[in-house]
């Protein structure tokens, strides 16, 4: 019997769409019991949410003063107690958040961790992408272990809602390591949707050739109501800040429709979005990458064809 124990991400008392798809990843699984664990402060309003995603049997809390802001360090413990009693997975979002976090519970558990599960064909059998996604690998892990695997949030849809399920405290007794503290968060704030999450997401490229510029992208995800991305190009140029970089080395996406404006297309970026529903790009260079995996290509200058664009729409 596979009983999946899957780590809430949340902030601000919202839950993050990334745990409904690792929901999603252990219902494929054929998982027999799908348990979402909230630790918080006070976990009641997240755990309220959790408990309507479809597929969930159960929601556990742990209330710890201890557990705001959530640290790795701090939370993993709390979660390693929980795991021992009686689960077979533990499941994270392949997100920052999930990224820090369950290295350190599969070494506290003293087993490997399974990154980026993109397909769970049965409770001990998963596919994950290698080669900057140029491949898929199968991976068995090996049976009679405990499970500890992210879930790539690109590869699955979120679950939909049900009627709410039960929701129990839990309580553990375990020491929590003292050497890492909390400095402080910088972080961006947008009124956009998240880049992660987006339905829509236009991003642009090194070709805008300015900060000042990258504002077309801007005007023209405002009047789609998208998330705004960048390539590394133009992130590493300054034109965009780190955070909404796309590629193998910033966030992996899968929005409904993606808008590539001056992006060339190296397989770094074509990385985080081979799973978007539709690709449009918009480049000067007929022969770039991007137009070979572009559903809807448009050759020209963005600089006339964005605000051309903008006014049809």
């Amino acid at each position: 019997m596979s009983k999946v124990l899957i780590i809430a991400e949340h902030i601000d008392g919202k839950l993050n769409a990334s745990t409904m798809k690792c929901v999603t990843c252990a219902t494929r699984m054929g998982a027999e019991s799908v348990e979402i664990l909230v630790l918080a402060i006070d976990p009641a309003a997240v755990a309220a949410q959790a408990a309507t995603v479809a597929g969930v049997t159960r929601v556990v809390t742990l209330a710890n003063a201890a557990n705001e802001p959530a640290l790795a360090a701090i939370l993993a413990p709390q979660i390693v107690e929980v795991a021992k009693t009686g689960y077979t997975h533990v499941f994270g979002p392949s997100t920052t958040f999930g990224k820090d976090l369950t290295p350190r519970v599969a070494a506290l558990l003293g087993v490997g961790q399974l990154s980026d599960v993109m397909e769970a064909i049965d409770a001990h059998t998963f596919k994950r992408p290698i080669y900057a996604g140029n491949a898929i690998t199968t991976v068995k892990a090996p049976s009679g272990q405990l499970v500890v695997a992210t879930v790539r949030n690109a590869s699955f849809p979120a679950a939909a809602t049900q009627t709410p399920v039960g929701i129990d405290a839990l309580s553990i007794q375990t020491e929590l390591p003292s050497h890492t503290r909390y400095v402080g968060l910088a972080s961006g704030s947008s009124d956009r949707p998240d880049l992660q999450t987006a339905r829509i997401v236009v991003s642009g490229g090194r070709a805008l050739g300015s900060a000042e510029s990258f504002a077309l992208i801007y005007a023209l995800a405002d009047t789609l109501k998208a998330g705004v991305g960048a390539s590394r190009a133009a992130v590493d140029a300054g034109y965009a800040p780190n955070d909404m970089q796309v590629g193998q080395t910033g966030k992996i996406i899968s929005p409904e429709l993606y808008v590539a404006i001056g992006i060339s297309g190296a397989i770094q970026h074509l990385t985080g979005i081979k799973d978007a529903g539709t690709i449009v790009a918009i480049n000067k260079d007929a022969e770039a990458p991007i137009f070979e995996i572009a559903d809807f290509g448009l050759v020209g200058d963005l600089f006339k064809l964005i605000p051309e664009l903008q006014a049809a729409i």
